[in-house]
């Protein structure tokens, strides 16, 4: 793994990082809280999806999507939160870098809507039978859950959104237009008599059968 830069003309230091872009307003300076209010819990409890970044003892970064009915993330109290693992591929990228590094960063969306809520702190692997009842689903409660300990909370504006037009459907792609994940992971994994229509199967049975 490279530990140097590979392209050129790289920034180097915070210093020249704030010559180039400037400061931030005293508005976002300022709009960093260390607790879930009022405000941060009713965005949580009407988002339906996250993202949750983490990284490993020497600093390899993962990105992993979580996604439920809204709300699904379950707020334990102002400085706690615990988003139930539901049945995925068993890689546990997520977990197993929370294992060796606690930190973590969580991006919570709300379809339609710009702003996103980032939440940063320490996490852990949660196995508390109690505990994750609480977010069953269909009578069948997640085996593990991943609770974290809130350092940081703040809204992030939504120039990306509209930049990218994301939330805006006359800019979709049509569906034939689209990749299709089967045949990449076809490709990706090359395994002996497996090709993309078997891959479809196979995703859409487990679809069907292993959300929950």
């Amino acid at each position: 793994m490279k530990t140097e830069p590979s392209f050129p003309n790289t920034v180097k230091t915070v210093e020249e990082l704030r010559e180039i872009t400037g400061k931030p307003s005293e508005l976002v300076s300022n709009k960093v809280i260390s607790f879930l209010d009022e405000h941060c819990i009713g965005f949580i409890e009407k988002s339906p999806f996250l993202t949750i970044s983490t990284a490993d003892e020497s600093g390899f970064c993962d990105v992993s999507p979580r996604g439920d009915d809204a709300g699904f993330v379950y707020v334990v109290n102002d400085r706690q939160l615990i988003i139930p693992e539901r049945p995925g591929n068993k890689r546990m990228d997520s977990m197993r870098n929370i294992l060796s590094n606690p930190n973590i960063g969580l991006l919570f969306l709300i379809p339609g809507l710009g702003e996103t809520l980032r939440i940063n702190g320490k996490a852990s692997v949660i196995h508390d039978k109690e505990l994750l009842g609480k977010m069953a689903v269909d009578g069948k409660s997640p085996i593990l859950g991943i609770g974290v300990d809130v350092e940081e909370c703040f809204i992030h504006c939504a120039k990306a959104f509209r930049r990218s037009g994301l939330w805006s459907p006359d800019t979709w792609m049509t569906k034939d237009a689209l990749p299709k994940g089967a045949k990449i992971l076809a490709a990706h994994a090359k395994l002996p008599n497996v090709d993309e229509e078997a891959v479809g199967k196979l995703l859409e049975k487990s679809y069907r059968e292993t959300l929950y």
